[in-house]
Formats: structure tokens, sequence, C-alpha cells
């Protein structure tokens, strides 16, 4: 890992704080999680680029730029409970277990569900809690959160998951159609919410249950201890 933390400093200064990501907490966490262990290992020496990469499933991890300002966009508290929905490789999973104090996240994709587990484990990260099921539903026993986070694109602006949601709580999500949405914040008020849009995204789509047979609800265990 070593070999990789002028990388990650790089990464952070000229990627992530250039471009207007001020907040201390998740340039810390950005500077140090191990980006490299998220992706195959014969894109390690690509890790660190200013570009997403392929991961297994047809995912992607995202480009590093926006984790840090989808992260910042959340408005994190060391007392934070979050849900992510949209695991991946587990790379934005592990920037919010280095701030909020709990992370709830749902993956529909089995394989990559277990292999972002094994990572967080072999990283020491122990306050997340990993669930394989279809992050359209949310995970309504833990609720409700302060922040939700969703990493792929969702075709319409997911209002249910308020009613997951703490009054005054944030989501952040990718809205429209495949290769081109607008990252989208949504603070919950009463039963309504106000709505902002952030930038122009490109997420892989959401995939929902019914695209993917015999996708069952199934907690893979939990780092929190």
């Amino acid at each position: 890992m070593d070999n990789y933390v002028q990388a990650r400093k790089r990464m952070v200064e000229e990627q992530i704080a250039a471009r207007g990501v001020r907040d201390p907490r998740v340039l810390a966490a950005m500077a140090a999680v191990p980006r490299h262990l998220f992706v195959p290992e014969g894109q390690w020496h690509h890790a660190y680029e200013d570009h997403p990469l392929p991961i297994a499933g047809g995912q992607t991890i995202s480009q590093p730029y926006i984790v840090g300002a989808m992260t910042e966009a959340l408005e994190l508290e060391p007392t934070s409970k979050v849900l992510e929905l949209g695991t991946g490789s587990g790379y934005q999973t592990a920037i919010l277990a280095g701030i909020a104090r709990v992370v709830y996240t749902v993956e529909i994709i089995r394989d990559l569900s277990l292999q972002a587990s094994l990572v967080l484990r072999r990283l020491d990260i122990r306050n997340v809690r990993f669930r394989v099921g279809d992050g359209h539903l949310g995970w309504s026993e833990f609720a409700p959160y302060d922040r939700i986070i969703v990493t792929a694109a969702a075709e319409n602006t997911p209002y249910p998951l308020l009613e997951q949601l703490v009054d005054g709580g944030k989501i952040v999500v990718p809205v429209g159609p495949a290769g081109s949405q607008v990252l989208t914040l949504l603070v919950k008020h009463g039963r309504k919410a106000i709505q902002r849009h952030l930038m122009g995204v490109a997420f892989v789509p959401f995939v929902r249950s019914d695209q993917r047979r015999g996708t069952r609800n199934e907690e893979l265990g939990t780092g929190i201890h």
C-alpha cells in the first residue's frame, strides 16, 4: 500500500481539492483509503487517475472527483447514519465509513457485495453492514437514516426513499437516462423535499431485481462491532 501514498496525495490535491471540494474530513478520508485495492490488480496502476474504471458485473468505480463531490454534498457528521444504495467496488462505502458513525450498504450483485466486504475487512473498517438486494427498496429495517447516497443512475427522482430519511436529512442521487444524468441533492422537509441540481454526470443504470432473476435479499454479515 505504501507504494501508492504519493499517488493518493496527488489525486486529492490535483483532482479533488483543486476542483473545489473543501471538507477536510472528505479530503482526509480520500487520502487514507487505498483506492487501488478496490479495482482488479491489473488496473492498480490506473487507480489514482482522473476517470472511472471497470469492475466486475459490468459496473464501474466512479471517478475520484465524483466520489469526493458526492460525499461532500451529503454534509456528513461523525454521528451520521448513512444508507448507500449500490455498494459496487466498496470504495465509496469506505470513504463514507471514514467519516460517518455507521454505513448500511445495499448491492444487487452478490459477488460485488462479497468482494467489497472482503476488502473493507482487510482494511479493518468495521462500521459497515452489507446487504444483497434491490436498492430501489432501500433498507427499511434500520431506517430512518440521516443521509442516503445512490451510486447508480435512477430514471426518476426516488421520492419513496424519503420515507427512510430523518426530517432534515439529505439524499444525493444521479437522476436521468443512461449515459447522461444530473447529480441531484434532496433535502427532506416534512413530507416534501427541496431539490437542487449539482452537476451533470454519467453513471451506470440502477439494476432492478426483476432484471436479475433469482435475486433475493441477503445480509452478508456485518463489520459492526
